[in-house]
């Protein structure tokens, strides 16, 4: 995708589902949100933003969500099988501030940004990195900054500036599938060494499976995912390297739609509110907390 800085603590009790010899559960993830989180925080309708929504937004009273999950801790689904998450926690405080309900439709990762082009989807929400290129097909309301963390089976020293020839898991479609591993691997072959082998799953759960197996070297993801994934991988894994190409997260929208600007005004409500920061803090994720959100922020 995806996707910030390091989680210094899991306010949520959302387990990677390990059994005895290391697998996860048919869906990757299982949990339940803060038991104190989000849902405390006061979030009111502001009259003056809900007036700007698109004329479709508005009379619908919804805000059609495009998701893929599971992408613990930002979007999973908990044991009843309903969208949670840091990522659902603002979107929902971001709908109830325009006075509408967000509607969240679960899609291949591939598939969000042609549905919000064509208008399937109001909005994407899936750690979606900012990027120059995506922004030639959508815009983008950043709400988070992000880096990439690599993890390795625990004992296992891993250099990801030096991945040469090893196996490497990463999630289909994501940044680190597309530009990060594609990278280091064309520095080892312009080097005469070995090309680092990518090994691509369709979810992430998927991915750090592979490694908690041992069926690859190492995997590659968004650095609250990988911190995630460690702690509950009860020390199997742990960190290789450290968070490095920080990035902001975006919720992509219709190119020069008018929800951009009000999504935008949204976000940097509840951030200057104090409910933005009081929601990353519920799920442990105030490292990569923003000041100001912004459209079309990439970097790169």
């Amino acid at each position: 995708m995806r996707r910030p800085h390091l989680i210094t603590t899991i306010a949520a009790t959302a387990l990677v589902a390990l059994t005895a010899a290391g697998c996860t559960n048919s869906e990757g993830t299982s949990g339940t949100a803060p038991s104190a989180g989000a849902s405390s925080i006061a979030v009111s309708k502001n009259d003056a933003l809900a007036a700007q929504l698109p004329d479709k937004v508005k009379s619908s009273g919804r805000l059609v969500v495009g998701v893929n999950v599971p992408y613990s801790p930002n979007e999973f689904k908990d044991p009843s099988g309903k969208i949670v998450g840091f990522d659902v926690d603002l979107v929902n405080a971001i709908a109830k501030t325009l006075g509408v309900t967000a509607e969240y439709k679960e899609s291949d990762f591939a598939k969000i940004i042609p549905a919000v082009q064509q208008g399937t989807y109001d909005m994407g929400m899936s750690s979606f990195t900012d990027s120059k290129e995506r922004e030639q097909q959508v815009d983008f309301v950043t709400y988070y900054s992000a880096g990439v963390q690599w993890a390795a089976p625990a004992g296992k020293s891993v250099d990801p500036n030096n991945a040469c020839g090893l196996r490497v898991a990463v999630q289909s479609d994501t940044t680190e599938d597309t530009d990060e591993v594609p990278a280091k691997s064309k520095a080892c072959t312009d080097a005469g060494k070995p090309a680092i082998d990518k090994v691509k799953f369709d979810s992430q759960a998927d991915a750090t499976n592979a490694v908690v197996l041992g069926k690859v070297d190492a995997m590659s993801a968004d650095s609250p995912v990988t911190a995630y994934a460690i702690k509950q991988s009860g020390g199997k894994l742990a960190t290789a390297g450290a968070v490095f190409d920080s990035a902001p997260y975006g919720y992509p929208v219709a190119k020069g739609s008018a929800l951009g600007p009000v999504l935008q005004k949204a976000v940097q409500s509840l951030i200057d509110s104090g409910a933005y920061l009081e929601i990353t803090k519920s799920w442990g994720v105030q490292a990569g907390a923003i000041p100001t959100a912004v459209i079309n922020g990439a970097i790169n």
